[in-house]
């Protein structure tokens, strides 16, 4: 066994540590270990004893609280409980788990990343078939196209939560199996309706593939070695926009096919994928590992001061509900980098979700494309984001190279770039909308714009999860929620605004909004250190870095 620490009273009221044996975990006091508060806004509830620590799972839930008993008295004092932690090294923490092991789960995370992603863009390339088979109208298919991301965006609101009460790998395994099922019940519909419901619900459950794979691979990945797992998966989000409908178009053009086996053939894709996770998907998030080993001791040793920190910092369900729900959004309303950011980010994906609607129009209009041809242009995506994900090794070198001296503004070198890049592919895009046009301008157009959509939403992410550490969730999860209410109001009103203004003068707006955005990244790279003093939640994870 590896040596652990017990950390005992003194004479003195203080502490003092001796080495001893136990299962090699490491024994700590309050002193020793380092988290910060679960929010400034929120008061916790008192220690647990020993009872609430180990009650079950059911009574947890018929309860929809964490109880905690009045009796104060019968929790052990503080200087009494010890808290078991990791120690160097110990392959039981996620952090050191093998490096096979590290990539197998973060390759297959972001699979599901990718299997989401598709499902939302895929579903476009069968209205020709679909408003047919269930005598709808084009908007309203367009309405089940949109309310994906609006599901996309809106659970993990409430579903982090869960994550921090029961860990990941149950939501993993909770959000395939749910994810795999809607795909049967948009197959099966027989009204737009019931198609509407099943795009919704499945964008609930694929908003785990989302979320969850940011935070799986913060468990597994120290900060410096994050560059190359966070850009696989910022791959995985943006190329699956376009292989599902490259793959859908000519599902669609087969008269035998169409509508209904573009979801047959994801459901059974996701089938198969659902049977691994549970294999591969092992739990990483350390606090969960902990609390378990912890309340193992506890069994085997028959003594209630074994204890995780976690389980004496947790506070009640419905309290990590309410921080669930509100923190994102009072990040995305009182701090200047996430509100910025998540208007840029949102803005450009909006404007991406427009390209997916509307893509298949402009090439029948201007090119006379049939749908498989259709599809085949959504391989622009696929080529956009493969140059992201090169440029992002050389945003790397750089980020390196600068940090010492920018810090985590170092993340937004290649950044300040794409901003400039973004109205230009617009612009290209908007001016070489005409039949005497060769196609192969716009598609030129729609990968640079997506390159460029590359480099800042990877930027984003890492600045902001730099930025605010263990507030970095929230933080993403605020600029997630901006992301996509814009992807679900844009399609919305693509038809209508290029029918009125035309796609010239509709995609040339969309390129002055970005030019007026230009500014942000160079404004937080230059006066990011200043803006971000001001604020109370970057405050505090900078405090907790320096006791480190």
């Amino acid at each position: 066994m590896v040596a652990a620490f017990w950390t005992l009273p003194n004479e003195n009221g203080g502490s003092s540590s001796s080495s001893v044996f136990h299962d090699g975990l490491a024994v700590k006091s309050l002193e020793d270990i380092h988290e910060p508060s679960l929010d400034p806004r929120v008061s916790l509830s008192p220690r647990p004893d020993a009872e609430a620590l180990d009650i079950i799972l059911s009574r947890q839930l018929s309860h929809f609280v964490r109880p905690h008993l009045p009796d104060s008295e019968k929790s052990p004092p503080i200087d009494e409980v010890s808290y078991v932690d990791f120690e160097e090294g110990d392959l039981r923490n996620p952090a050191y788990f093998p490096r096979s092991k590290k990539w197998t789960i973060t390759l297959v995370a972001c699979i599901s990343t990718l299997i989401a992603s598709s499902a939302a863009s895929a579903y476009n390339l069968g209205f020709a078939s679909m408003t047919k088979d269930l005598n709808c109208t084009a908007f309203q298919a367009t309405v089940g196209f949109s309310v994906f991301t609006l599901g996309f965006g809106l659970v993990p609101l409430i579903s982090s939560s869960f994550s921090e009460e029961f860990g990941r790998q149950p939501l993993y395994v909770g959000s395939a199996v749910g994810f795999t099922f809607m795909f049967l019940v948009i197959a099966l519909a027989q009204n737009i309706q019931s198609v509407i419901i099943g795009r919704f619900l499945q964008g609930a459950f694929g908003s785990s593939f989302a979320t969850m794979v940011g935070g799986t691979i913060a468990d597994l990945w120290m900060p410096r070695e994050r560059g190359l797992p966070m850009a696989i998966f910022s791959v995985a989000a943006l190329a699956g926009s376009g292989l599902g409908p490259l793959t859908a178009g000519w599902i669609e053009m087969n008269s035998k096919l169409q509508w209904r086996w573009i979801q047959w053939i994801q459901m059974i894709i996701c089938g198969v994928y659902s049977l691994a996770v549970p294999l591969v998907l092992r739990e990483t998030r350390s606090s969960i590992l902990l609390t378990r080993l912890a309340k193992k001791l506890r069994k085997e040793t028959g003594d209630p001061r074994y204890r995780a920190r976690i389980e004496d910092q947790r506070a009640s369900l419905t309290s990590l509900i309410f921080i669930s729900c509100t923190r994102p959004i009072h990040l995305l309303f009182t701090e200047p980098v996430v509100s910025a950011f998540s208007l840029w980010i949102g803005f450009l994906w909006g404007v991406m979700f427009s390209m997916i609607e509307s893509i298949p129009a402009l090439f029948k209009d201007l090119h006379h494309f049939n749908v498989g041809q259709e599809g085949t242009v959504f391989a622009a995506l696929v080529v956009g984001t493969a140059l992201g994900f090169v440029s992002n090794f050389y945003q790397e070198h750089l980020y390196h190279k600068h940090f010492d001296r920018r810090g985590p503004e170092a993340r937004l070198i290649l950044a300040c770039a794409a901003a400039v890049m973004l109205p230009i592919s617009m612009f290209i895009y908007a001016w070489c909308s005409f039949p005497s046009v060769p196609w192969i301008s716009l598609a030129i157009a729609v990968t640079i714009y997506i390159w460029a959509t590359f480099t800042v939403y990877l930027s984003v992410f890492s600045y902001l999860a730099d930025c605010y550490g263990s507030f970095a969730s929230s933080a993403l999860a605020g600029q997630s929620l901006c992301r996509n209410i814009m992807a679900t109001v844009f399609p919305l009103f693509t038809k209508q605004m290029f029918t009125t203004l035309g796609y010239n003068w509709a995609n040339t707006m969309f390129a002055l909004i970005a030019a007026v955005m230009v500014p942000i990244p160079f404004v937080l790279f230059f006066y990011g250190p200043s803006i971000r003093s001001r604020s109370k939640f970057s405050r505090m994870v900078t405090e907790e870095q320096k006791k480190w």
